[in-house]
Parts: structure tokens; sequence; C-alpha cells
């Protein structure tokens, strides 16, 4: 099996759902916003405030590019898409699905966005980041997953109905 490999904005519940998904077809899971913190030692916000926000792209982009698991459930960090190579280094071995929602839910479900580890520029506000990235996530998306006012579950199950797969829960 391809890796199953999930991307769209913060808080769109990659990694929630990334783990959901992992349990149900049997595979493993892996996320590179830990697999980051753990290689620098610190929390993604205490890498973008420490080092700013290039370094942070840069060591995002090294991270992924270190990602040689097969039969896995991937969840990204929302700014893996600015890394042409770190999506090319996903896509080989991987189905990119794009996690989907409408501005006023990202909003609605980020209320820490200071301390999250957010990766966007001084000044910028998430209605820019949003509309920055849309075209980016449509762009790599091999499935687009519509998620707006779905649970975790619903969301699983509709990528499982997408995909076309009978395994579930």
């Amino acid at each position: 099996m391809k890796n199953l490999v999930l991307i769209g904005m913060p808080a769109c519940g990659k990694s929630t759902i990334g783990v959901i998904l992992a349990k149900t077809v049997g595979v493993g899971f892996l996320d590179t916003d830990l697999l980051l913190q753990q290689r620098e030692g610190k929390r993604l916000q205490e890498i973008i405030d420490g080092h700013g926000l290039p370094y942070f792209l840069r060591v995002e982009e090294h991270a992924i590019r270190s990602v040689t698991c097969r039969d896995t459930v991937i969840a990204t960090g929302g700014s893996a898409v600015y890394s042409e190579n770190a999506m090319r280094h996903l896509r080989r071995n991987g189905i990119l699905i794009y996690l989907k929602l409408p501005y006023e839910e990202v909003e609605s479900r980020l209320n820490n966005i200071k301390t999250r580890g957010v990766a966007m520029a001084k000044g910028e506000s998430l209605y820019d980041l949003y509309q920055e990235r849309m075209p980016l996530y449509e762009k790599w998306a091999d499935i687009t997953v519509n998620a707006a006012g779905l649970t975790a579950e619903q969301t699983v199950e509709a990528i499982l109905n997408i995909l076309g797969s009978d395994k579930k829960e």
C-alpha cells in the first residue's frame, strides 16, 4: 500500500484523523511536526521564534525528505506544501489527501495560533495565510476531501469511500 499523506490547513484535523485512519486500515502513523520537534529538541513555536520562518521551513523540508516509511498514514505540517522537494518526496510513495475546510471553520478551530507553531510571516493574518495556501493544497492533492462540518470519524469514512476501501472499524 502507498502511504496516505494528509495535507491541509492547521487545525483541519490531520493528526487526529491520521491516527484514526491508521488504526482503521491497520498501518503505522507518522506526524512530521512531531518528527521535526524531536529532531530539533524544541516545540514548533520555539523553532519559529528562535530561528525565524526561513530556518523553520528549511528544517521542515529536511525532516520530511528524511521520511522513508511505507504502509503509513503521514500527517504533515500545514506549511509542508511550501516545499516542492518535500511534496515530490511524499508523492513518490504516497497518495496526497487534502483535508479541505472553509476559512470560517479553520478560524473557529484555531484558537492558539500564537503558540501552536503555525508557520506564518510576522503581521500575516490567518485569512492571508489561508488564501496563500489554498492553491498549494489544491496543486498537490491527489484527492480532496471536503471535511466541512464532519467529525474525525466521518472524515475517515469519506477518505475510505474515495479510496474505494471497504475496511472500516
